[in-house]
């Protein structure tokens, strides 16, 4: 039997499609090239085209077939040749190979060069990154944002601060984008939360900080937690209620709700909120702070239970009760049944919220008061748990369950397809 000859068809008819063809090394004797003289080497790797009609069988017929050789019309051979330096791609052939037994050259389809090859690469490289919804919009790319998103770990913040309207485009284009931005922002706020909680040191800091930053004298604890909520009035909106609260001025959530006149006490309320929806309600919240006592024994040390398992709210707690009851109060006879908006002028904006028995929120303490060193000490959490819920009002929440309510809030918004 005489042997197949040797050429660049029998040789790519020979090859196996789930293979890949890394050639030897050689130098480049090009002279017209700016790798003449350099190292350069072929990767060759040739592809399929499925049959249409392969595999189509009258049904109930069974068979075994075995392939001894095949020369499919539908191959292709991918080139490449690299030169100079390692992923350096100087040039791209796609070439088809030929069924007649005769043909001794592979016939070129497409030959990119330096240049096009490396567009090539990065539209290839891009595609893993290119979502599928919300595709509306036509965006443009250049190839050099692209290349530099692929040139290394900081490739996007040099492609952003040399094009930043392209990516604010992205964003604008892309309906999920903006809700990744604000969720990623309160994976960050509820972990700041959580630190300020467990982290007595990194309290303190923040402590001080808050009075170089605001030029305060001093500040205490209820200060650092303020600032937090001030901040990030999201936390109460979607934490305390199953409705959801919003700040009455959206430049500030402390606000005098009595005694404006120079006859009365003036009342302050830690956060004045609203609910949301065809008629609004105002919302009080006092915010205390996670080292607040819960029960009176954290607070004297000769203090014990009033009686054999029972153990009184704090001073603390009591008095925050009574403090956020008279708040109420007064603001439902000072303001009346309905509070209007104002403007800045003093003019009625058409929004108002009702004072209807008004929903309020004492946030104070931290639930591990009411553990011991291996479990919980289930007298003080019976205490503490009948005193809150046998309260009209207002309800009593403590930090570590506000922390609980906003973790939740952020796991439940974290699309699913986002991994930690």
């Amino acid at each position: 039997m005489p042997l197949e000859p040797q050429n660049e068809v029998t040789w790519a008819r020979n090859r196996s499609p789930d293979r890949t063809y890394f050639h030897r090394t050689f130098e480049l004797d090009i002279r017209a090239s700016q790798d003449f003289g350099h190292p350069a080497r072929f990767i060759v790797k040739v592809f399929d085209e499925p049959d249409d009609t392969a595999g189509v069988l009258s049904e109930g017929l069974e068979y075994l077939e075995e392939v001894v050789h095949t020369t499919p019309g539908g191959r292709k051979q991918v080139k490449i040749q690299i030169a100079r330096e390692a992923g350096l791609v100087r040039e791209i052939q796609i070439q088809r190979v030929p069924t007649n037994g005769d043909a001794t050259k592979l016939e070129t389809l497409l030959t990119l060069g330096r240049d096009a090859a490396g567009r090539l690469i990065d539209l290839v490289q891009t595609l893993q990154y290119i979502p599928l919804e919300g595709g509306e919009h036509t965006v443009r790319l250049d190839d050099q944002t692209i290349r530099d998103f692929f040139a290394d770990p900081e490739g996007m913040a040099r492609a952003y601060q040399r094009r930043p309207e392209t990516f604010r485009n992205l964003i604008e284009n892309d309906p999920s984008a903006e809700d990744l931005v604000a969720i990623a922002h309160r994976r960050e706020v509820v972990a700041r939360f959580r630190r300020l909680l467990d982290d007595p040191d990194y309290f303190e800091a923040e402590r001080l900080e808050l009075i170089a930053r605001t030029s305060r004298q001093t500040a205490g604890k209820e200060a650092v937690w303020q600032d937090l909520l001030e901040s990030e009035p999201w936390i109460l909106g979607v934490s305390l209620t199953g409705q959801l609260l919003t700040s009455w001025d959206q430049r500030k959530l402390e606000q005098v709700v009595a005694g404006y006149s120079v006859a009365g006490r003036a009342k302050r309320t830690d956060a004045l909120m609203h609910t949301n929806g065809q008629i609004r309600s105002l919302v009080f919240a006092e915010i205390k702070h996670h080292e607040t006592p819960l029960l009176s024994n954290e607070q004297y040390k000769s203090g014990a239970e009033y009686r054999p398992g029972c153990w009184p709210p704090s001073t603390e707690l009591a008095g925050g009760v009574t403090q956020l009851q008279q708040t109420v109060l007064l603001a439902r006879e000072d303001i009346g049944e309905v509070l209007n908006k104002l403007d800045d002028d003093g003019a009625e904006t058409g929004e108002a919220a009702y004072v209807v028995r008004p929903r309020s929120y004492l946030i104070a303490g931290h639930l591990r008061k009411l553990r011991g060193a291996n479990g919980v000490h289930r007298d003080k959490y019976r205490s503490f748990e009948l005193y809150r819920r046998n309260l009209y009002e207002p309800d009593v929440i403590t930090f570590d369950e506000l922390l609980a309510r906003a973790e939740w809030h952020v796991q439940a918004a974290q699309p699913h397809d986002v991994e930690e």
